[in-house]
Order: C-alpha cells, then structure tokens, then sequence
C-alpha cells in the first residue's frame, strides 16, 4: 500500500516558522507554511507578505523556544499564548524599564497600542487539546543569557511562560492585516545560561507539531 499523500494546504492557517528545520517539520500539515528568517522583524515582514499574496482567517507563530524558570515548564512541553509581548520595546530610565505605554508612544501610526498583542480566541482551547500551558509569550530581539535577565523579564512579566525572537513580530503585522494570531513554542531549554548540551531539539519539534496540530483542530471545530 502507498503511503497516504499529505493533506492539502489550507488558506485559511497561516503558519510562520523562523527556520527551514522547524518547517520540515509541519509541511505535511493542512495549513500553509513560510519560513521567516529569524527575528521579529524579519517575522514581521515575511508574515505581511504572505497576507498580502493570500488572505488567511489564522496565523500561527511556531517554533522552539527556551521556557522560564518560574513557568514551571522542561524541556519537550508545550507553551501556547495567552499573550504575546514584544518585551525588549520600551526605554531604561537608569534601572527601569518603560514600556511603551509608559512613555506614551504606540506600535501603531494611528492609534495607542503598547506591545502587548492579543492572542486568538481560541487559545485556551488549543492548550487544553495539546496538553500544553497557557500563558504570556514574550519576543526578544537577542536571547536572554543569564539566570538574571529571566528572573528580571519574570519580574517585569508576570506568569511569563517562554521566550523566542519572532511571535510579536507575527502577531503585529496580524494585527494590521486584521487576522487573530497565536504562538506556539516547544520548549528546548531552560532561559538563561547558554548551555547547548541541555538543548533538547527533537523533543521541542514534536511538542511544536502538538501544538500546531491542536490549533488545527480548534480552527476545524469553528
């Protein structure tokens, strides 16, 4: 018997993923699937592209990222968005941080609107199908290296479940394309000290693939 052919690409999922790796990963799934480059500009750009060429009803930021300590979650579990927050966007005054609401500026050219985008209201559904942790995903231009920096970002962000560099940057350009956004990030580390002998890929791609998966089947019940 032959193998089963893969299911056709959906227009209605966008799903937007940093690297080609993480992609191999998700490109038999019913849903549309563009490698970004990696960053949040670089997410951003790719995803208003993509928008622009073909509408889509989600996009779906996926990919692995390093979990928070006091998140509570290892590597190879799963953390779906509640929120997703561009943490490293505001100013330092001396030793704080302000954010741009703080500062009264706005992401958006007519409108205030910190960086704190919203994610799809389907959320909850998607983690409680994936077995997954719902909770603030934040976005960061250069990875936190220290034990410091992620307690200081679990400060700032309480109940901060994972960092990676692309989500805000996904969910933004969503947000002014007017399609709802999520994040999905399989955990590979823990934030802080660089420790790539700890890194566990596979077991964050499959946990990325859950949730992706998840968030298919919430999209399918309607």
């Amino acid at each position: 018997m032959s193998p089963a052919a893969p299911d056709a690409p959906s227009p209605d999922v966008l799903i937007v993923v940093a690297t080609r790796g993480e992609a191999a990963h998700l490109r038999d799934l019913a849903a549309r699937v563009i490698v970004s480059g990696v960053g949040p500009v670089a997410a951003a750009l790719a995803t208003a592209h993509a928008l622009t060429a073909a509408p889509a009803r989600l996009v779906i930021s996926a990919g692995i990222g390093g979990a928070y300590p006091g998140g509570g979650l290892h590597p190879g579990d799963l953390a779906v968005s509640s929120v997703m927050i561009q943490a490293d966007l505001g100013a330092w005054d001396g030793a704080a941080f302000l954010p741009l609401d703080d500062l009264g500026l706005s992401v958006l050219p007519d409108g205030p609107h910190g960086a704190v985008f919203p994610a799809w209201t389907g959320a909850g559904g998607v983690a409680e199908r994936a077995g997954a942790a719902l909770g603030p995903a934040l976005t960061l231009g250069g990875v936190t290296g220290s034990a410091a920096q992620a307690q200081a970002l679990e400060r700032r962000y309480p109940g901060a479940l994972c960092e990676g560099m692309e989500g805000a940057g996904i969910a933004h350009a969503a947000l002014l394309a007017g399609v709802p956004a999520l994040e999905v990030r399989g955990i590979s580390n823990p934030v802080g000290p660089r420790d790539r002998c700890a890194w566990r890929i596979p077991e964050a791609l499959a946990a990325t693939r859950r949730g992706v998966q998840a968030a298919l089947a919430v999209m399918g019940d309607g």
